[in-house]
C-alpha cells in the first residue's frame, strides 16, 4: 500500500506542468479508477470498483485549508417511463405515469464529509450530487408535486435494489494529496457506459471536476444471447418459444414414466 501511493504521487508530481509554481491557481486532479471494463458473466455476482487519484496544487504546496473529494459513478442515462398504482374496487391499476427522458440505471455517490456540510443546494443541484438533486428532466410540465412523488418512488425503489447508493464516509484523503472510495457495483447493474466524475470542493465551492469512463458489458455467452436478441429479435423469440416446449415435452415425458 505504501508503495502504491509512493508510486501515484510520483506520477502525479509529473504531470504537473512546467511554471505551475509561479502560475498560481487553483488545483486541479489526477483520477484514476481500477477497472475500465467490467465484464458480466453467468457466475458474476457483483464488484468493487476503486475511484482513485491525486490533488496537485499549484507549487506542489498544501494550502491551510484542506480541499475536500466527492466521488460519483452514474449511468447509463436513459429515458423511462414511470407508473403510479392505485387500489380500485380491489384490484391494482395503473392510475397515471410520468415519462422521465434522463434517468441514470444506476448512481453511486461517495464524499469525505456529508454533502450538506460540502456545498449549498443550489450547487448541489448544478452539480447534481446527492439522489436528491438528480436531474431527470421530465417529458411533460407535470406539476411538482407530481414530479416530486414520482421521483421519490423511483429512488426508493432502485435504493432498494441497490443501483442507488450514497456514502458520506466513502473517500479517504491521505496528506491531503491522494484520495481513494470504493464503488459497490452490484450484480443487476445495467450494461452500458458510465462515467466516475470527481470533484474537489473547497469553502464550498467545485473548484476542479475530473472524469473517467467505465464501460460495463456483458461476456461469454450472456453477450451472444444479449447480441441475438438485439440483431435478430425475430429468430431469438422464435427459437425461445421453441426450447420452451421442447423442455416441456421432455419434462411431462418424464413424470409419466414415473
Amino acid at each position: 500500500m505504501i508503495r502504491f501511493r509512493a508510486l501515484l504521487l510520483s506520477l502525479a508530481l509529473l504531470a504537473l506542468p512546467a511554471g505551475a509554481a509561479a502560475q498560481g491557481g487553483d488545483p486541479r486532479l489526477v483520477p484514476d479508477v481500477s477497472s475500465r471494463a467490467i465484464d458480466i458473466q453467468y457466475s458474476f455476482t457483483g464488484e468493487e470498483l476503486l475511484l482513485f487519484g491525486a490533488i496537485l496544487y499549484p507549487g506542489q504546496r498544501l494550502p491551510d485549508d484542506r480541499a475536500d473529494i466527492v466521488v460519483v459513478l452514474k449511468g447509463p442515462v436513459r429515458p423511462i417511463v414511470l407508473r403510479e398504482k392505485r387500489r380500485v374496487a380491489g384490484i391494482w391499476v395503473n392510475a397515471s405515469s410520468l415519462r422521465l427522458r434522463t434517468s441514470p440505471g444506476f448512481y453511486a455517490i461517495g464524499s469525505s464529509q456529508p454533502i450538506g456540510e460540502l456545498v449549498d443546494e443550489r450547487t448541489a443541484a448544478i452539480f447534481e450530487l446527492g439522489l436528491d438533486n438528480l436531474s431527470m428532466s421530465p417529458s411533460d410540465f407535470s406539476d411538482a408535486g407530481k414530479l416530486a412523488r414520482f421521483e421519490a418512488g423511483l429512488v426508493d425503489l432502485y435504493r432498494r435494489m441497490d443501483l442507488f447508493h450514497e456514502n458520506p464516509a466513502a473517500v479517504e484523503i491521505t496528506e491531503g494529496v491522494l484520495y481513494r472510495a470504493r464503488i459497490p457495483v452490484p450484480a443487476r447493474v445495467p450494461v452500458g457506459t458510465y462515467r466516475a466524475e470527481t470533484f474537489l470542493i473547497s469553502k464550498g465551492r467545485v473548484i476542479a471536476v475530473a472524469s473517467r469512463n467505465v464501460e460495463i458489458r456483458k461476456a461469454g455467452f450472456e453477450r451472444f444471447v444479449a447480441l441475438a436478441a438485439e440483431r435478430h429479435g425475430f429468430l431469438y423469440g422464435l427459437t425461445a418459444v421453441v426450447m420452451s416446449l421442447l423442455f416441456g415435452y421432455a419434462a411431462s415425458a418424464i413424470f409419466k414414466r414415473r
